[in-house]
């Protein structure tokens, strides 16, 4: 991993504050120099000819408006729980331990905070709150000890409490680990305040109240943190607010689009904040038909609003592991699963998109299965398109197995538990076209991974299981 970055938040463009094929090729064995270069040569052609194939595919499987989802069928007063939950196999276990070791190695012993990417001491909220949500699972599958549990989240609960604000009112985009100086993303020494996330924070909060209502020795240091924050700017005439800092002057705007905005704001409105506008998912959402597969996305896009509406796998997945889809309809995920199972059944590429760290320039893609009206399109926050480092994200593929048990969720799986280890956690994917494993090790990614093993654990949305009514 690159000691130079660190992703920003889940917003958007750092304006809006809203949250060629390159090929890898094996040398035949026994080869001469030149039959080895003509073989490569020939495999490249064959491997950019599947990537223009797939790319016209892509391309041609949209059709919009896409076919909508019934009223009838958005709403569900009692929390999804997903088949053949209950019990971890040895299969589950091990994978878990291996998503654990990447917390024991990125721990920094004096804050308790634990770095966003593997060996750079950064940290953003929203990877803060995977590393709550590992250090949970951790304890609840018995890979740590309750001493040990209650000594590091003391920890990290005490310096979130205590960490220096953006204008002593909520926490910064990205902190130093183990100095907790505020700092912009890739820098650890130059102090600089570059706002909130309002994404970030409501992430944060859902752990916050699943931490406070399962264990009672933490609600006095989760109070604290709830308390250090100044919220009132936080929310605006029920959405949702984040602030940029550009040129040295603070932009204000309403966060969030269809997914991520729905998720976080949930988060809030468990501490009682006015997010209703930010919850309601159907009065901005259009669909779009990919595959036969009819979306939902955000009509608020980076062409009519400065804010990119990605879809993507992650906000559905962490909605259904730890509320049971209580923030976003059921239907919305089949929906998004069912889309990039249906992009495997025509070009053969396994599917399972969201956003993530690379291993290589331009370090932080959102891989959308629809964005800015653009379909399976890879890009930056900044729209630079970048769809030859399209990747099957471990998260995802996890996540969906853990939430539907289907042959195509299994056959994700499997091709992760086949490809994807380190000695060091899970790697974060592997590139389509590449054909070979993006070796970006996250918190997120392997935090995301811990928590959808400890739901099939617990057997229910992990709000349910912590009390939280």
């Amino acid at each position: 991993m690159s000691s130079d970055f660190q992703p920003p938040p889940k917003g958007l463009s750092i304006l809006t504050s809203v949250g060629g094929v390159v090929t890898a090729v094996i040398a035949i064995a026994g080869l001469n120099f030149w039959s080895g270069r003509i073989s490569q040569k020939t495999q490249t052609s064959e491997v950019e000819t599947q990537a223009q194939k797939i790319a016209k595919l892509d391309a041609n499987s949209a059709v919009s408006p896409g076919t909508p989802i019934a009223t009838s069928e958005l709403t569900s007063k009692t929390p999804y729980i997903a088949p053949g939950v209950g019990k971890l196999d040895a299969a589950d276990m091990a994978a878990a331990r291996l998503a654990w070791s990447y917390f024991q190695q990125n721990w920094n012993e004096k804050t308790g905070l634990v770095n966003s990417a593997d060996g750079f001491a950064s940290v953003t909220i929203w990877d803060q709150a995977a590393a709550i949500a590992a250090l949970v699972s951790a304890k609840e599958l018995n890979m740590i000890t309750s001493a040990e549990f209650e000594a590091k989240m003391t920890k990290m609960l005490q310096t979130l409490a205590s960490l220096p604000l953006y204008k002593g009112e909520l926490p910064n985009k990205v902190y130093n680990a183990q100095t907790l100086i505020p700092v912009n993303y890739g820098q650890l020494d130059k102090r600089e305040e570059i706002g909130w996330s309002a994404i970030d924070l409501g992430r944060m909060a859902i752990w916050l109240k699943i931490v406070e209502a399962k264990y009672p020795k933490m609600r006095s240091p989760v109070q604290a943190v709830w308390q250090h924050w100044k919220v009132k700017r936080l929310t605006k005439n029920g959405q949702m607010y984040g602030t940029a800092v550009v040129q040295g002057k603070e932009q204000y705007n309403q966060e969030g689009r269809l997914g991520y905005e729905n998720y976080a704001a949930y988060g809030l409105k468990l501490w009682g904040l006015d997010v209703k506008q930010a919850l309601d998912y159907q009065s901005n959402t259009a669909f779009v038909n990919l595959y036969g597969q009819g979306i939902p996305y955000d009509r608020r896009d980076g062409n009519n609003s400065g804010g990119n509406n990605y879809v993507l796998s992650e906000p559905y997945i962490l909605d259904g592991i730890e509320t049971g889809f209580q923030a976003l309809p059921k239907a919305y995920a089949d929906r998004i699963l069912a889309a990039q199972a249906a992009r495997y059944q025509a070009t053969k590429e396994l599917t399972a998109l969201t956003e993530d760290n690379l291993d290589r320039p331009p370090y932080f893609v959102y891989n959308s299965l629809f964005v800015n009206g653009k379909p399976w399109a890879t890009i930056t926050d900044t729209q630079v398109q970048h769809n030859n480092l399209r990747f099957l994200s471990a998260k995802a593929a996890i996540g969906w197995h853990i939430l539907y048990q289907t042959d195509y969720t299994r056959s994700l799986t499997d091709t992760v538990f086949q490809q994807l280890k380190s000695d060091k956690g899970w790697y974060n994917g592997l590139y389509e076209s590449l054909r070979q494993p993006n070796k970006s090790l996250t918190a997120n990614n392997n935090g995301v991974i811990l928590e959808s093993f400890l739901y099939k654990q617990v057997g229910k949305p992990l709000i349910v299981w912590a009390g939280i009514n």
